[in-house]
């Protein structure tokens, strides 16, 4: 039945949830459970927070939470992601506020969920298995750096204060804070962060995140401290509606749903990627990831959720509170939801400074000093990529370090590539056949042989035409192309001017051991055309030998 099934509809079910599912939900439920309350400790002040940034309110953060997250995670690729509002996210959607209302992100967010199905089901998510280890790595670092960062203000006792970068946050909050200095909250951050990395180490089975953070209240509460907690919490999730659907507004907001899309499945597969580093035996899929992202995007704006993406400040809590399965993600998500409804009093007593210190922890296992050392140490491609990619993460965005790393590391391996390629001139004896010693002799005279080696492409090409046109004194060059791995465009322009060039000075030129793959791009670029007209192409290279000794001799 599925064979008659269009292509497409066959590849979208094939992204589908399945027993695997099940069986892998079954592992280890008590500590998915555990993982998904600790996140969604975490994760309560995080969505309110970047509700409001987002310009659609507190409810809005964490409607997309709860929704999202479940949608995420059970049509997502992996095990481990937790899904919701994101910072990054706030940034893209503010424009979209401005020019077009709370009716604009809600419908950006259902076209940009309609993009990411499409990528999934197009394959082309993964892409992201092709990124360096050190762009990923220090990408990782730099996301680390950045929410710490974000919670310089809560360990202070601060309110976060103005600004659009993180450091910038960090270093007015610092400021503010060194004018009235108050050590109640950053003692009680760096103490819930010690007792968890401490308790993880000594204690792994045991929730030291939520012990020490219901510990932290009471002890806030009792000692009168007057830190700033989470505060009032909304009550319920909105209706579903589509009134916000409008056709006609569809064509203005396209650049801004791909602006989302591009976004949501950049930090997702990333997310993703992260998490598998973290985890021993994980491995998302990501064209499953990107169809789960695009659902939830899908469905979200109908409860008045804004655009959702994988968040990973969230996702590396949950993989460190022993996360196994899909269950600690939809756990998170139910978790929120009955604080919605029930417990958002109790709750709402929780002190900042305390969240704190559970995402200080959480960032200090995130990075891998050993493994960061261990790059920096290999090679320097590695090294600068790695620095660049942390540096840009950190002073500018995430999105902004991805491109320019990926970037830098194509133009590096480019220039690695196009040093490992050869052009050298190599002896005719390779190739003695039934030739006798003084015939050799007499070819070497006035015959030369060029052996490509390696890629012939735009980046090795120019400086093997310089290297070929320096040839002087032969009457003959003979091109062994059989050891050509990539060919080009580029480079097969420049054979064609390479030959050219050594005609016009007198000398013959005969190619042989051309690849048929190879051969089909010379053709269709006309690349030397009357070298094939005049039988001067040969399959092997002894057979190209024994037509330059005739010409040798003719003269």
């Amino acid at each position: 039945m599925t064979g008659r099934l269009p292509k497409e509809l066959r590849r979208l079910l094939s992204l589908l949830p399945g027993p695997a599912d099940l069986r892998t939900a079954r592992r280890s439920p008590g500590r998915d459970l555990v993982a998904g309350l600790t996140v969604a400790v975490v994760a309560l002040p995080l969505a309110l927070a970047f509700g409001v940034a987002s310009g659609l309110g507190a409810e809005a953060g964490l409607t997309t939470a709860v929704i999202a997250g479940i949608i995420a995670a059970v049509f997502g690729g992996s095990n481990l992601q937790i899904s919701g509002p994101t910072g990054a996210m706030t940034v893209v959607l503010l424009p979209v506020v401005h020019d077009f209302g709370t009716q604009g992100v809600l419908l950006v967010g259902v076209m940009a969920g309609v993009v990411l199905v499409a990528l999934a089901v197009s394959g082309i998510g993964k892409a992201v298995r092709l990124l360096p280890t050190s762009l990923v790595e220090g990408f990782t670092a730099g996301i680390a750096v950045v929410i710490v960062l974000q919670q310089v203000p809560a360990m202070l006792g601060l309110d976060p204060g103005e600004g659009e970068q993180v450091w910038a946050i960090a270093g007015d909050a610092v400021a503010r804070w060194t004018s009235d200095i108050d050590v109640a909250p950053l003692l009680m951050t760096l103490g819930v962060a010690a007792v968890i990395l401490t308790g993880t180490r000594l204690l792994p089975t045991v929730p030291a995140s939520i012990l020490v953070i219901i510990v932290a209240t009471v002890l806030a509460e009792f000692l009168g401290l007057g830190l700033p907690t989470i505060g009032e919490i909304p009550a319920g999730i909105p209706a579903p509606t589509s009134s916000f659907i409008d056709l006609a507004a569809v064509p203005a907001l396209f650049p801004s749903a791909l602006a989302v899309a591009a976004l949501a499945a950049l930090e997702s597969l990333l997310c993703a990627t992260v998490a598998d580093s973290m985890s021993v035996s994980e491995r998302h899929d990501p064209d499953r990831e990107l169809l789960g992202q695009g659902l939830a995007n899908i469905v979200v704006p109908f409860f008045g959720g804004v655009p959702a993406t994988a968040a990973i400040a969230r996702t590396a809590v949950n993989v460190r509170a022993g996360a196994r399965s899909r269950v600690a993600a939809i756990t998170h998500s139910l978790v929120l939801l009955v604080v919605i409804y029930a417990a958002s009093d109790l709750v709402g007593h929780i002190p900042l400074a305390a969240l704190a210190g559970v995402l200080l922890a959480t960032c200090l296992q995130m990075v891998g000093v050993g493994s960061l050392s261990a790059l920096v140490r290999s090679t320097r491609a590695d090294a600068i990529v790695l620095f660049l990619t942390f540096a840009i993460t950190v002073a500018v965005d995430l999105v902004t370090a991805v491109v320019v790393g990926v970037i830098v590391a194509a133009l590096l391996a480019l220039g690695s590539v196009s040093r490992s390629a050869r052009l050298e001139q190599v002896p005719l004896d390779e190739d003695r056949g039934d030739h006798s010693v003084e015939e050799l002799a007499l070819l070497a005279d006035r015959i030369v042989a060029y052996r490509f080696e390696g890629p012939l492409f735009f980046g090795a090409a120019h400086r093997f035409l310089l290297e070929l046109t320096e040839v002087s004194d032969v009457d003959v060059v003979i091109l062994r192309m059989s050891r050509i791995s990539t060919l080009d465009a580029t480079g097969a322009t420049i054979v064609d001017d390479a030959v050219r060039r050594l005609e016009a000075r007198g000398i013959a030129v005969l190619i042989s051991g051309v690849h048929p793959v190879h051969s089909r791009v010379l053709r269709t670029l006309n690349v030397a055309p009357h070298l094939r007209q005049a039988g001067r192409v040969f399959e092997n290279t002894p057979q190209a030998i024994t037509y330059a000794r005739g010409l040798v001799a003719s003269h």
